[in-house]
C-alpha cells in the first residue's frame, strides 16, 4: 500500500480523485482508493519549539543572562496548536505505521515550505520507508497523472529540505534573540525578524526622505505651437530669469530653429507571464488588492483547479509545457468572458513564453482547462479579478508588439530672430541666453498589440499623466524655423520639486523583489541581478504578503489608503537596531545563501554555522546600541507619552498612546515580583489596537474620542466577512460596534 501525504485537504481530494482505484472510501483523516491511501496535513504539524519550552534551559526567563538562546544541536520540535492539528498529525502516524504501508509519497506544495511539512512529520513520527516526490504545478486530472509517472526519489530533494531547515533555524535563532535581546535592553517590546526587520527598514528610510524633503519652486516656459507644445529645456529656480525668456518667447514675430528631429517605431514586446510577486503587484496597482488578499485568491483558484501554482518566482514555462499552453489558447472557454474576441492574437507567439534555463521549480502561473468564464459567477470578487488578470496576461504575453511613435525634438531661438534682439534693451543680454533649449515629446501609438488585451491606465506614479497629449506633425523637419502661431500665447508653469513618493503595496513588493537596487557591494549586486539565480529579493514570493501583514499587526507599519507609512513604534525599532539587523544587503546575501544550499552550492552545516555566529553576536549589539540611540528614543517615547488623542470617554482625562493600545493616562501599572504587569490605579480604560480583525490608526482614534463616533470599512466577522460599521466609545470595553445608523 502506498500512503500519499497532501499539504491540505482540498489537493488531498484532487489526487485521489485522479487516482485509478476500485472506488473510494473515506477514512478519519484519509481517503483510501486502490492501493493507495491519500491524507493531509493542515499547513505545517511540526513546529520549532519555543524558548519556554525547553526545560532544560532557563529560558522563562528574559534576562540578558540567558542570552544567546541557542538549543544546538537538541532542536525540540512541537506539534501545532492550531484547531484539528494534534488529531491529524494522529490520523497521519497511525497510518505511517500501518503494516500494509511500505511506500511512501511526498505531495505536499511543491515548494520550500511543502518539503518542510512533510520532512517533520516523517522525522518527528520517526518513520523511515521508500520515499518518493510528487511535484505537480497544476491540481488537473491529467497533470496529477503525468506528475506520478515523473516522481523521483525524495532522496533528490535533500537541498531544498536542507535550505527549508536552516531558514526556519535561521529565523528563530535572530527573532528569538534579537527580540529579547532589544526588548531588554531598551525596557521595551520589540519584534525583530530576519527579513521583518529590513523590509521595515526601508519603509522607514522611505517616509524619512519625505519628511526631510524641502520643495523647491521653479518654473518652465511652455510654447503651443498648434496641437504640440515646446517646453523650456532648464526649469527656472529665479522667477524673474523665467519671466525674461517668456517675454522673449511672446515677443512678435519671434521663430525656433528645430536642432534636433528624431523620429522613430519602437516595437516593445509583450510582458512575461506572472510570477506571484508581479500579479500580486498588478492587483495591488489596478484593483487596490493587498498581497496577502491576492495570495489567498490565487491559493483558492489552485485549489479549484482554475490555476496552477501559485508561489512561483519564474515568468516562464518550459518546452514540456508548450503544448498545454497551446491548448489553452485553442480553447475558446478562455476568450469570451475575459476578453474581446477581437484582440485575441492572430498568430499566438507561444515561443515567447518558454525559457527551460529560466525556470526553477516551478513554471509561471497560468489558467488551466477548468477555468470557463462560466465559472466566474461561482467565485468571490477577489477570485474573479485574480483570475481575470491571469487569462489576460497569458493572452498578452503571446500577443503582437506595441508598436508606437517616438519623437523627440529639441529646439532655441531662430538665428534671424536673435540678431534683432541683441540690440534691444529688453532682448538677450548674452549669447548663452540666445542659446536657450526647448524640447518636446510625443509618444503615439501605431498598432495596439498586446495592450488591446487590456487597455492600460496611466500609473499612479506617472507625473505626465494630467499632461494634454503632444502630437508634433510629421513635416516637421531639421533645421526648419517654427513660427509661433499668435504671439502672446507662451505661459509660465510653476511646479515644485516633489519628495518621493510613500511605499504603497506594489511598490514595496517591487522593492522587496529587486534588493539589488538598495545593495553597494558591486559583486554582491550582480550576483542578485542574475535573473537566473532566482535570489534578487529578500523574502520569497511565498512570504513577502506575510511580512508586510506582520509589520501591519505588529503597529510598526499602517496602511494609509493605498499607501504603507512606518509608524512612530516601527521608526523607533529602525533607529535602535544594528546595521545588521536592518540591512537589506545582509538579508539578501542569507537568501543567497539559502538557494545556494538549495541547489547543492554551499553546505549546509557552514551556512547554518554562520546564522549561529551571528545570534550569537545580538546581545552585544543592543546593549552597544542603546549607548549610541538610548536618548533618542528616550525623547522620541516621552513625546508620544504626552500626546493626547482626545478625552477619556471614562473620566474625561487625556487618553495616551501605549504600543498597540490607547488607554487613559491616569492608568497605572507595575511590574510583579513575578515578571508579570498589574495594575495599581487609574480609571482602567483601554482601546486595543485591532478590533474584528481591524488595525485602528492614530486618526480613526482621534475621530472616534473626538467625535464620539466613526466609520471604519473593512471588519471582519467569525465567519470570515468583511463588513463596515460604526465605532463609538465605550467606558468598560474601549469601543463597541453601533449599527444604528
Amino acid at each position: 500500500m502506498r500512503l500519499i501525504i497532501a499539504e491540505k485537504h482540498s489537493v488531498a481530494q484532487a489526487i485521489a480523485g485522479a487516482l485509478e482505484g476500485v472506488g473510494q472510501r473515506n477514512g478519519d483523516g484519509y481517503i483510501e482508493t486502490g492501493n493507495n491511501i491519500v491524507t493531509w496535513a493542515q499547513g505545517h504539524l511540526v513546529n520549532l519549539a519555543k524558548p519556554d519550552e525547553y526545560t532544560d534551559h532557563d529560558w522563562k526567563k528574559w534576562a540578558m543572562e540567558t542570552l544567546p538562546i541557542d538549543p544546538t544541536p537538541d532542536w525540540k520540535w512541537t506539534i501545532s496548536r492550531t484547531k484539528g492539528a494534534a488529531k491529524q498529525y494522529t490520523n497521519i502516524t497511525h497510518l505511517l505505521r500501518r503494516d500494509d504501508v511500505t511506500e511512501l509519497v511526498n505531495a505536499c506544495d511543491p515548494d520550500r515550505e511543502g518539503e518542510a511539512i512533510f520532512r517533520r512529520i516523517i522525522t518527528h513520527a520517526g518513520v523511515n520507508l521508500p520515499t518518493k516526490r510528487l511535484w505537480v504545478a497544476s491540481l488537473e486530472e491529467d497533470a496529477i497523472r503525468d506528475a506520478f509517472a515523473r516522481m523521483k526519489p525524495e532522496t533528490a530533494y535533500d537541498g531544498l529540505a536542507a535550505a527549508a531547515e536552516i531558514r526556519a533555524k535561521a529565523d528563530w535563532l535572530i527573532g528569538m534573540n534579537a527580540s529579547r535581546a532589544y526588548s531588554l535592553a531598551y525596557d521595551a517590546h520589540y519584534i525583530i525578524g530576519r527579513v521583518q526587520t529590513p523590509t521595515l527598514a526601508m519603509i522607514v528610510d522611505r517616509d524619512n526622505q519625505i519628511e526631510a524633503h524641502k520643495s523647491t519652486p521653479f518654473w518652465t516656459v511652455r510654447v503651443p505651437m498648434g496641437g504640440w507644445q515646446l517646453i523650456s529645456e532648464q526649469r527656472y529656480t529665479d522667477r524673474r530669469e523665467a519671466q525674461r525668456i517668456l517675454d522673449l518667447t511672446n515677443t512678435p514675430g519671434v521663430t525656433f530653429d528645430v536642432l534636433l528631429k528624431e523620429r522613430k517605431q519602437q516595437h516593445d514586446k509583450p510582458p512575461r507571464l506572472y510570477d506571484l510577486t508581479g500579479l500580486q503587484k498588478d492587483m495591488a496597482r489596478q484593483h487596490g488588492l493587498t498581497a496577502a488578499r491576492t495570495l489567498t485568491a490565487l491559493q483558492s483558484l489552485y485549489e479549484k483547479k482554475f490555476t496552477t501554482y501559485p508561489r512561483t518566482d519564474s515568468q516562464y514555462i518550459t518546452h514540456d509545457d508548450l503544448e498545454t499552453l497551446r491548448k489553452l489558447t485553442q480553447d475558446q472557454r478562455l476568450v469570451e468572458g475575459f476578453i474581446n474576441p477581437k484582440d485575441k492574437p492572430t498568430t499566438p507567439r507561444l515561443e515567447l513564453t518558454v525559457n527551460d534555463k529560466k525556470v526553477a521549480g516551478h513554471t509561471a502561473i497560468l489558467p488551466t482547462m477548468q477555468a470557463g468564464a462560466d465559472r466566474l459567477d461561482a467565485l468571490s470578487n477577489d477570485e474573479k479579478l485574480v483570475l481575470t488578470r491571469v487569462v489576460r496576461r497569458m493572452w498578452e504575453a503571446i500577443g503582437d508588439d506595441y508598436v508606437h511613435e517616438v519623437t523627440n525634438v529639441t529646439a532655441q531661438f531662430s538665428s534671424e530672430f536673435c540678431e534683432t534682439q541683441f540690440d534691444n534693451p529688453n532682448g538677450f543680454h548674452d549669447a548663452s541666453t540666445a542659446e536657450t533649449g526647448f524640447v518636446s515629446h510625443s509618444d503615439l501609438p501605431v498598432s495596439l498589440g498586446w495592450k488591446s488585451i487590456e487597455h492600460a491606465t496611466p500609473e499612479e506614479d506617472d507625473d505626465n499623466k494630467d499632461e494634454p497629449r503632444n502630437v508634433i506633425p510629421p513635416n516637421l523637419e531639421q533645421g526648419r524655423s517654427v513660427i509661433l502661431p499668435s504671439a502672446g500665447t507662451a505661459t509660465l508653469k510653476e511646479g515644485a520639486t516633489k519628495p518621493p513618493k510613500p511605499f504603497t503595496e506594489a511598490t514595496l513588493l517591487a522593492a522587496m523583489e529587486h534588493a539589488s537596487r538598495y545593495v553597494e557591494d558591486k559583486e554582491l549586486k550582480a550576483a542578485l541581478d542574475d535573473d537566473e539565480s532566482h535570489s534578487g529579493g529578500i523574502g520569497t514570493p511565498a512570504t513577502r504578503a506575510d511580512v508586510i501583514e506582520k509589520l501591519i499587526r505588529s503597529a510598526y507599519v499602517e496602511r494609509k489608503g493605498k499607501q504603507l507609512c512606518s509608524t512612530q513604534a516601527g521608526r523607533n525599532l529602525i533607529t535602535v537596531t544594528a546595521s545588521e539587523r536592518k540591512s537589506v544587503e545582509a538579508t539578501a546575501l542569507m537568501e543567497q545563501q539559502l538557494t545556494g544550499v538549495e541547489h547543492g552550492d554551499m553546505d549546509a552545516e557552514t551556512v547554518m554555522e554562520q546564522f549561529r555566529k551571528d545570534a550569537r553576536s545580538i546581545a552585544h549589539e543592543a546593549c552597544e546600541s542603546v549607548e549610541t540611540t538610548g536618548h533618542i528614543i528616550q525623547s522620541q517615547s516621552e513625546k508620544q507619552a504626552m500626546e493626547s488623542y482626545g478625552p477619556c470617554p471614562k473620566c474625561g482625562q487625556p487618553v495616551i498612546r501605549k504600543g498597540k493600545f490607547w488607554q487613559c493616562s491616569t492608568n497605572k501599572r507595575d511590574k510583579q515580583s513575578d515578571g508579570t504587569w498589574a495594575s495599581v490605579g487609574g480609571c482602567g480604560w483601554r482601546l486595543y489596537q485591532t478590533v474584528c480583525g481591524k488595525n485602528l490608526t492614530d486618526a480613526t482614534v482621534r475621530t472616534l474620542l473626538g467625535k464620539h463616533r466613526v466609520h471604519v470599512k473593512g471588519f471582519t466577522s467569525r465567519a470570515g466577512r468583511k463588513f463596515d460599521a460604526d465605532l463609538i466609545p465605550d467606558p468598560e470595553r474601549g469601543a463597541k460596534l453601533d449599527f444604528s445608523k
